[in-house]
């Protein structure tokens, strides 16, 4: 086993690491011939605990032990990591060299994310791979329209039973690439619903990578294919990796198959090979990373890798840690480890009741103003959540209280395409003439594309606006048999005496099928329209509810929703997805109930659960000083609204267990006024007990 060295670099570039972040950052030692050799090594990090510093200091190290920086690979998940790991070395660099007398600059030429390393090494052996030098890399927008073409040129976008959209195609592709599994995996586990389609999707994707090959493009996936094939040839494997004397990678826990293949064929024995990761914190199996990766690196070598484990934290105080400790200690596979405080002791994580999503709603708004007032500004304060449209009734409440937010991880509810879809419907019913609204609900419809849905808006305006002529429309082929339902849908909910509160819901259960055909993820979607409805109870008409949705117009788009720069301050509101390598002063998880943590969705395996796990040890590691965690007693049924009041309560969280609860602060909201308390406190007492047992004398 390899040993620290003692470097001759000063002291004071390495004394800003604790012991286990000094050993990681300087593992290794000197050849006889005065080289530096390491042999593979996984630092395991604990959240909060120095990763991106210690890998900097580590690239440092080799820096100053006499590794060349062009023979230093180092393959990171995103291209800000990238810079921002370059920029912490070279500073550490630079800040020996100048005790030293000398100060040149370092520059780190191989830093980058795996796809744009694998896009260099691509163009600098096209020709051995069948490539020209100038080939092309799609977007992911390129290659869905590339799709798309295959999609009409095979036949399969005319057929009578709707095939899966372009981008659903792109994701299956995707998926069973760097899965590195078979498609009929990929078909069972993560797109159950385009199972029937296994032998139409194995001849488009054949297709659409003939297509590929004939305009010298490749896509997003296949840079990281083309590299891993590059890599089985002996020849060539050799010289790629004798080009790198040490590779290392961070966040190896969100490694795919492929990318773990292309390392072990970069460096077969391990040698030079460091990894960065927290197995506690894998939680993107759904972009098919395997958390085995990491679990299983040490056993991959001979002998077995070195393992260094980051447990000092620098982000959160010891009670939130306490907590979330507790939670991670009851997984089933992992390394184990504890974290440790360096911040103190801090106040309990609190663990609160809340009558249902208003009440949880109140007491977030009521929360955030108060550390507002005692100096902790918004943005360092985040809210977060499993899904997206878990924030919906929040959002309302910050709009009306005028509190300005951004929102990570999806859309702005209104803003969701399959939300628009919905409300174009409602739009075009309750006023005829409009043409907008009318052209996207046509096109909702498969087969219909602009130039249907203008002849069929014509008929409509020549026959006088009047619904009931839409049945006599001729719709193209691929429309027919869904057409008839359309109609009777326009028809049935453009009626002025008809009730407006069923209407939305109608709507919904018709759209509900073309849903789960035209995106991705559409268990989760569902839930927004379910939230529409139950804001539609709201407003006494439609007209009203179309209006207060209008005067509040959508501003943006994309992962960032909102405008914060207009505003001093703003809230944060993310996914815990998003939130992943973040931090905040205050954290509010929304919904910690069963059937959200864990998800209903994720309960089919225990693999599934462990997952779903460590997504919540995310969520309460982000939190630095205060962390509450919200529980709902009940969840209203939106698609039952109009039976009245339905709702079920909310179990607790098969995570909250006993060791987890007597770490946290339980609470109730809205609390019980002083006066109240004091009142009952004083008065005669009931003895109900005793009533109790006289029924059985």
């Amino acid at each position: 086993m390899d040993a620290a060295t003692q470097s001759d670099a000063p002291a004071s570039a390495f004394d800003r690491l604790n012991a286990a972040q000094r050993a990681a950052a300087r593992y290794g030692t000197r050849d006889a011939h005065g080289g530096f050799q390491a042999g593979p090594l996984l630092v395991i990090a604990g959240a909060g605990t120095g990763k991106t510093n210690t890998l900097a200091h580590r690239v440092a190290h080799l820096v100053l032990e006499g590794v060349a920086p062009e023979r230093i690979l180092l393959l990171t998940f995103t291209r800000r990591a990238a810079e921002e790991m370059t920029r912490r070395a070279q500073k550490i660099v630079a800040e020996v060299l100048k005790a030293r007398g000398n100060a040149p600059t370092v520059r780190l030429p191989w830093s980058g994310t795996f796809h744009s390393i694998a896009n260099r090494l691509i163009r600098r052996h096209a020709a051995r791979v069948g490539l020209e030098p100038s080939f092309s890399v799609l977007d992911r927008g390129d290659a869905a329209d590339l799709m798309d073409v295959e999609r009409h040129a095979q036949g399969l976008s005319g057929l009578e039973k709707r095939f899966p959209r372009k981008d659903t195609c792109l994701a299956i592709y995707s998926h069973r690439v760097n899965t590195q599994g078979t498609l009929r995996a990929t078909l069972d586990h993560a797109f159950p619903w385009c199972a029937e389609w296994e032998d139409e999707l194995t001849r488009l994707f054949r297709a659409y990578v003939e297509r590929k090959l004939a305009n010298q493009a490749l896509d997003y996936d296949d840079l990281l294919l083309y590299w891993h094939a590059m890599l089985d040839d002996t020849a060539l494997a050799r010289e790629i990796g004798e080009a790198f004397d040490h590779v290392l990678v961070d966040e190896y826990q969100d490694t795919n198959a492929l990318q773990a293949e292309i390392l072990k064929s970069l460096k077969p024995d391990g040698r030079g090979l460091t990894v960065v990761g927290d197995d506690a914190q894998a939680i993107y199996s759904f972009r098919a990373a395997r958390v085995e990766n990491i679990l299983e690196f040490p056993r991959h070598y001979a002998p077995p890798a070195q393992v260094i484990a980051l447990e000092e934290n620098y982000r959160s105080t010891q009670a939130v840690l306490d907590a979330a400790n507790a939670l991670i200690a009851e997984g089933t596979r992992q390394y184990a480890k504890t974290l440790r405080a360096t911040r103190g002791r801090g106040e309990r994580p609190r663990y609160v009741s809340v009558a249902d999503d208003a009440a949880q709603a109140d007491y977030v708004v009521t929360r955030v103003l108060e550390a507002r007032e005692r100096g902790v500004p918004l943005r360092h304060q985040a809210v977060l959540f499993r899904n997206s449209h878990h924030s919906d009734v929040l959002e309302l409440e910050l709009v009306r209280r005028n509190i300005p937010y951004v929102k990570y991880g999806g859309l702005k509810f209104l803003e969701a395409a399959h939300v628009k879809d919905l409300l174009a419907v409602l739009r075009w019913a309750d006023n005829p003439k409009n043409r907008v609204a009318a052209f996207r609900a046509l096109q909702l419809l498969p087969g219909i594309g602009p130039a249907t849905a203008e002849r069929c808006v014509t008929h409509f305006e020549a026959a006088g606006h009047r619904w009931e002529t839409l049945a006599g429309f001729a719709p193209p082929p691929l429309a027919a048999d869904h057409w008839p339902a359309f109609a009777q849908l326009m028809h049935a909910i453009s009626a002025p005496e008809g009730p407006w509160q069923g209407q939305i819901g109608q709507a919904r259960d018709w759209y509900l099928p073309i849903l789960e055909q035209k995106y991705e993820a559409a268990q989760a979607r569902a839930g927004d329209l379910w939230q529409l409805e139950r804001i539609a109870m709201q407003y006494a008409t439609r007209e009203r509810f179309l209006t207060e949705l209008a005067l509040d117009p959508p501003r943006a788009t994309g992962d960032l929703a909102g405008a914060p720069l207009l505003d001093e301050d703003y809230l944060i509101l993310s996914t815990v997805h998003s939130a992943k390598g973040q931090e905040w002063d205050s954290v509010y998880l929304l919904n910690l109930a069963d059937g959200n943590f864990p998800s209903e969705f994720a309960t089919g395996s225990p693999g599934q659960i462990e997952e779903e796990r460590r997504l919540l040890y995310v969520a309460m590691t982000r939190a630095k000083r205060e962390l509450h965690l919200i529980a709902p007693l009940k969840y209203y049924l939106p698609q039952q609204t109009r039976r009245g009041d339905a709702h079920v309560y909310g179990a607790q969280s098969r995570f909250m267990t006993r060791a987890v609860m007597t770490r946290l602060e339980p609470a109730v909201w809205p609390p019980m006024e002083a006066a109240e308390l004091a009142r009952d406190a004083g008065a005669p007492r009931v003895d109900v007990a005793a009533r109790l047992r006289g029924l059985w004398t």
